[in-house]
């Protein structure tokens, strides 16, 4: 499932899933674009990385959630290759860990603002590069909480739930400029945003996951890899978890 020859936008780069991400598709031959927004050291890691294995990678800063920064990035990539063929919509967004009870409107609402705002800013920013080529993949990395519930994060899911939803109407609006739009969506996955679980915990959800373990960031690479490449051309508008048989759908 290579992809030889395309041009990807990662956003949320610099480390975790975006970053396995980013890694795997330059492995596949991707020239890779590695957004982030604030930690420079870790994208350029990001880009070395890439460089050291013989792939092709640049890092550019952007606020996704910006629309002048989302407009000078893709301006760019456009002066630069003249097309976009991947966008991975990864880039995470803060949000609040409180009970509906703690929780203040601001605070949902805040992330729900984040999340569907970068989405939306990068979804219009691409569409009229891929729509050039009458091909393009996108991928939004949502989270296995749209459809199932844990203490203290209604805000996140709630949010992603709404970001599943909204890849279906992408899907369907531009299916006919051969854009395909699909969700991934990992469950407990170890990265630096997850660093604050315990051990204790991440050996309870290892034990009561049937595939036997946590997942790592390059298991959700590898979903993503496979949405983007042409073997997944006739695929849109869908949903996969990857959280090792945790929860069944």
């Amino acid at each position: 499932m290579h992809v030889k020859g395309k041009v990807a936008l990662v956003t949320g780069a610099s480390r975790g899933i975006g970053r396995a991400t980013a890694l795997l598709l330059a492995e596949r031959g991707a020239e890779v674009i590695v957004n982030f927004v604030n930690n420079a050291n870790a994208a350029e890691d990001t880009v070395r990385a890439i460089h050291e294995h013989g792939g092709r990678a640049v890092a550019w800063p952007a606020d996704v959630r910006q629309v002048d920064d989302v407009e000078r990035m893709v301006r760019h990539i456009d002066e630069q290759w003249g097309r976009l063929d991947i966008l991975v919509s990864n880039a995470a967004m803060p949000f609040t860990m409180k009970s509906l009870d703690d929780m203040t409107w601001q605070e949902f609402q805040q992330k729900l603002n984040d999340e569907l705002q970068a989405a939306f800013l990068m979804t219009k920013a691409v569409i009229p590069l891929m729509a050039r080529h009458h091909a393009g993949r996108i991928v939004y990395v949502g989270s296995g909480l749209s459809k199932h519930t844990a203490p203290r994060m209604a805000a996140h899911g709630t949010a992603k739930a709404a970001l599943t939803q909204f890849a279906r109407y992408v899907a369907t609006e531009y299916g006919p400029l051969g854009i395909t739009a699909n969700v991934v969506s990992p469950g407990l996955v170890r990265t630096e945003a997850t660093a604050f679980q315990s051990p204790t915990f991440l050996e309870h959800v290892a034990q009561t996951t049937p595939l036997g373990r946590v997942a790592e960031p390059i298991d959700v690479a590898r979903v993503i890899a496979m949405y983007v490449s042409d073997d997944s051309g006739f695929v849109t508008g869908t949903y996969i978890p990857v959280n090792g048989g945790a929860a069944m759908e």
